[in-house]
């Protein structure tokens, strides 16, 4: 574990990363911005879903760094917390996390081994998910030459049309005696479409599609559910379930109470304020004028550090107030009205909320017109992050 950078609180670290790669970040008193990262609501996330997807077993999606929050800082977390199961989506992924993981936990790689990759996922234990005949093929000729059985996952395209053998190719596949020589079969998995929608008769349709192959294969443990489909119940939850998004404090179902535990909060420092009288326009092209005598304040915050461009109805927070947007956000800061503070209240320096308890992740999703996995792994690397339950 890394240690704790100097000047900081007990349990509060900063990642490798930050000290190695992102010297721009600066410390925690001359940094834009600031991003906190709660390791133990992850944890405690993990377990809540273990719970809820009991008997299931529950494993980890950790793919693009886990969500953009540092995979070689919540991976050891969640491996502590108990999973034994990860995800990551390409090789060079589950090659770095092998290296943080050590042997052990399976690390399964979601796009599978593209060819010429078999040999980095077989040297580093990797579990490759085979959607396609070449992927199958390439992992057969690599067992073959190693002259002995190689892990796999097979996956079936239940509905989405993006990933995995589509029902008939996995059927006339299995139908050959040769289908899965040299080949240790571990799981059989799809993905759902919807599962965000609890109301949708597409997931009832793509469990019944998963079910025909799933048939093919009763002694082959199976998955269907990741975050969202946890919450469908336990028809969709099989034998393994790979939550990702709701392990970072996204909300695993629309239009309900999110059960997940926040994990980041977002601050950006106050760099200029100004008073400027009514019909003042602000920003590139003029896009807002105020209509009132106020005071805006500029804060170091903008699109090059995931605050997207695209924000609709965006606002900071202050000491519980809310503080709206003004015109475009820029590629280093965006504008925001100050007027309703008490003079004096900000300055230069201070620090308002960007993601915090008035204002979640999913709630920027919203105003951006997006969604809070696009967020999180668009968050930037300007920020100096501080990692809290380590």
């Amino acid at each position: 574990m890394a240690a704790a950078h100097q000047g900081a609180a007990p349990g509060v670290a900063m990642s490798r990363i930050d000290r190695d790669h992102r010297p721009d970040a600066g410390p925690a008193g001359t940094a834009a911005a600031l991003l906190t990262i709660d390791l133990g609501a992850i944890a405690d996330n993990y377990r809540a879903l273990a719970l809820q997807a009991g008997p299931a077993v529950c494993a980890a999606v950790v793919k693009a760094d886990a969500y953009g929050l540092g995979a070689d800082r919540v991976a050891p977390v969640l491996a502590a917390a108990g999973c034994r199961h990860f995800f990551v989506a390409q090789v060079g992924e589950g090659v770095a996390l092998r290296a943080i993981l050590g042997p052990g936990p399976v690390i399964a790689v979601l796009n599978g081994a593209s060819p010429g990759s078999e040999a980095a996922c077989a040297a580093h234990d990797l579990v490759p998910v085979l959607n396609d005949r070449s992927q199958r093929d390439g992992w057969q000729g690599l067992a073959r030459r190693l002259d002995r059985r190689l892990p796999a996952i097979l996956q079936i395209d239940s509905g989405m049309a993006r990933f995995g053998f589509a029902p008939d190719e996995a059927c006339a596949l299995l139908d050959a005696p040769d289908a899965l020589a040299g080949l240790d079969l571990q799981l059989v998995m799809s993905h759902l479409a919807c599962a965000g929608e609890p109301d949708s008769p597409v997931n009832a349709a793509q469990r019944a599609v998963f079910e025909v192959v799933r048939r093919r294969l009763p002694a082959v443990p199976a998955s269907l559910a990741a975050s969202s489909g946890i919450f469908l119940g336990p028809d969709f939850r099989f034998d393994l379930v790979r939550p990702g998004a709701a392990l970072y404090g996204i909300a695993p179902q629309a239009d309900a109470p999110n059960p997940m535990r926040p994990v980041i909060g977002l601050r950006a420092r106050v760099m200029q304020t100004r008073s400027v009288p009514a019909g003042t326009p602000v920003g590139y092209g003029h896009a807002a004028t105020v209509g009132r005598d106020s005071r805006l304040a500029t804060v170091a915050i903008g699109y090059a550090d995931g605050f997207f461009r695209s924000t609709a109805g965006g606002a900071a927070w202050f000491g519980g107030t809310r503080l709206p947007v003004v015109g475009r956000v820029s590629m280093d800061s965006l504008v925001l009205d100050v007027t309703d503070l008490a003079p004096g209240t900000i300055g230069p320096g201070a620090l308002v909320d960007i993601i915090g308890p008035e204002r979640d992740v999913d709630a920027v999703a919203a105003a951006a017109g997006t969604i809070g996995y696009e967020v999180l792994t668009n968050l930037g690397h300007r920020f100096h992050r501080v990692y809290l339950g380590a």
